[in-house]
């Protein structure tokens, strides 16, 4: 079964392994992101059925245009990962109130503008799945990043809100939680591998959250290193 997926916030790492995994498994690929340069170039790597499409997921203007360009290249949207995040690592006597909401508005924003325009698809079809990213930071507060920490939490709770009011119509919700580092491009990191996850193997469980049978979806799964780093 061809899949058409978004894939709302690609970078070089666990964004970039989604996209792949998803392109072996006959997916065609909408990859949104800021960075148009990184964008135009990864496409370009991945072939015909990978569009770049650049798009700041905040405007929703933005997005609808965004999706528009995904539908007429590829038709509707089947799948959707909210994996843009909003790097707020300030606590809270430092931390802006303009950062603060930036931090909220990729996260949260941006993840209700792009679910909406993907769920309108898959409610007009055979439904779809939607998964959004999380951390460690969803499910435990972290010191030192007041803003990360609440737009994680608040996505969390948008994709059980989601999950329970979608998931009669056929479309599967997921939350992930990343618990934990994960290994970056090329290996260079001060942390042992073995105290780190491998992108592509989160992209494989992705793919699985993608592929399970009704009866039995997962709404929140968690993933981890099977060395503590601490």
């Amino acid at each position: 079964m061809t899949r058409t997926a978004v894939i709302a916030g690609v970078g070089s790492g666990l964004g970039e392994s989604i996209a792949r995994r998803f392109l072996e498994e006959d997916c065609r690929v909408g990859l949104f992101a800021r960075s148009e340069t990184y964008l135009e170039e990864l496409s370009a790597e991945l072939g015909a059925d990978a569009l770049a499409v650049p798009t700041d997921i905040t405007d929703p203007e933005a997005v609808e245009a965004g999706f528009e360009a995904v539908r007429s290249a590829f038709g509707p949207v089947d799948v959707l990962v909210n994996n843009a995040s909003g790097g707020a690592w300030q606590g809270l006597c430092d931390i802006s109130p303009d950062a603060f909401e930036e931090a909220l508005r990729v996260s949260t924003h941006g993840g209700l503008l792009c679910s909406q325009a993907a769920v309108s698809d898959m409610l007009d079809g055979d439904g779809g799945t939607v998964i959004f990213t999380g951390a460690t930071s969803a499910i435990r507060g972290r010191d030192g990043a007041i803003g990360f920490s609440a737009a994680k939490f608040a996505a969390r709770g948008m994709a059980e809100s989601m999950a329970r009011e979608l998931g009669p119509e056929g479309i599967h919700v997921a939350h992930v939680v990343i618990d934990g580092g994960i290994r970056p491009p090329g290996g260079d990191s001060e942390r042992d591998d073995e105290q780190l996850l491998d992108p592509d193997a989160i992209a494989d469980s992705y793919w699985h959250l993608v592929t399970q049978e009704r009866s039995s979806w997962t709404l929140e799964l968690d993933l981890r290193p099977h060395v503590e780093p601490f």
